[in-house]
């Protein structure tokens, strides 16, 4: 599998992961061939990336956290409860809840993985996208911390609905200047969560402070430091992280996962807790599986393994034409496996878009 542009995709290629609605329905099927039809159907809801597949990487088994079957129900209850929220209806958690549970059981299971955000973004599915991940990113965070399972349900919980707020703003507000911080979307969604027995005063608190900086200088009341409960200094780095890879704001620059791990770094003890960027660096893939690189020997690869000591230093695919020291043949390439972790002298010099 590799990730590329859909601008990159022809007709013929293979879908490798499947593409869901905001629904949790599947839109198109993995392994089904792409046509001219369906790459222009992509276009217009919105895709930019997919992933797709690749005769030369066809044995190579990606490793995930969280499974295909518990995203999909993830994104399913989640559109449930904003809908229930949407139409003025009480929100019912207990999907939610029973989704946590999976993703925290998951995540617990599979720790040595390094989490790789690959799911396939659209315009209706995108804000669903960006609220799991945020989740995911937060529960394997709050695993490497050593949180019990008690804590990581708070947590998880929390991220998951960390921008439910947004739901209530009033959008007849002339700008977001004039929406005082009583009514902003952290306060609206702080409210909407503690009134609910079921949910816990600490899960409500991240809605509430996952926009205030540890210097003091965020939103919606200007506290810092030890202030700020752990889990919001969490989602704060996680929520921040997925906005700068997959923005949802039409028009903002997207980056590439190791420019916004650089960009958090420098906001390291100024918006963020400096303990938990720590933790999170170590947690995420700076390149993802399937994404393709350029070396410092001129070569153009495919990240296909990551080593989770060293998330800079993946494992990285070659094609060769000419015959070279290699460690296996396929139809006339030669297909060289290169992992960065033990290769010291090989860098990683940019990554292809």
């Amino acid at each position: 599998m590799k990730y590329v542009s859909v601008d990159q995709v022809e007709p013929g290629d293979v879908l490798a992961r499947s593409i869901y609605t905001s629904e949790g329905l599947t839109l198109l099927h993995a392994n089904v061939q792409l046509t001219v039809g369906m790459i222009n159907k992509l276009r217009r809801f919105g895709v930019t990336m997919l992933s797709i597949k690749d005769p030369f990487l066809d044995e190579v088994k990606e490793e995930e956290v969280v499974t295909e079957a518990t995203r999909r129900n993830a994104i399913r209850n989640l559109s449930a409860a904003i809908q229930c929220v949407q139409s003025g209806k009480n929100m019912d958690t207990r999907g939610l809840h029973k989704s946590v549970t999976n993703i925290i059981d998951e995540t617990l299971r599979n720790r040595r993985v390094l989490l790789n955000l690959g799911e396939i973004r659209t315009t209706d599915n995108a804000m669903y996208i960006h609220a799991l991940n945020v989740c995911m990113m937060a529960t394997v965070m709050g695993v490497g911390l050593g949180y019990n399972t008690a804590q990581l349900k708070d947590l998880a919980m929390g991220a998951l609905l960390h921008d439910i707020g947004k739901l209530l703003v009033d959008k007849e507000a002339p700008s977001s200047k004039e929406i005082s911080m009583e009514t902003h979307h952290t306060w609206l969604g702080f409210h909407l969560l503690r009134k609910k027995h079921e949910m816990s005063i600490v899960s409500a608190h991240i809605p509430l402070q996952h926009h205030e900086w540890v210097d003091g200088s965020g939103v919606p009341r200007g506290i810092a430091g030890d202030e700020i409960h752990d889990f919001a200094k969490i989602v704060s780095i996680c929520n921040y992280y997925d906005n700068l890879i997959s923005p949802l704001c039409e028009g903002e620059e997207t980056l590439p996962p190791y420019e916004a791990c650089e960009k958090i770094m420098g906001l390291a003890d100024k918006r963020f807790d400096h303990k938990m960027v720590i933790h999170f660096l170590r947690s995420i893939a700076l390149y993802p599986t399937g994404s393709s690189l350029r070396l410092s020997t001129g070569e153009i690869g495919v990240v296909i393994d990551q080593n989770r000591g060293l998330p800079s230093r993946p494992v990285v695919r070659v094609i060769r034409r000419e015959k070279q020291a290699s460690r296996h043949m396929e139809e006339g390439h030669e297909i060289c496996d290169i992992d960065l972790g033990e290769e010291t002298t090989v860098f990683i010099s940019g990554v292809m878009e």
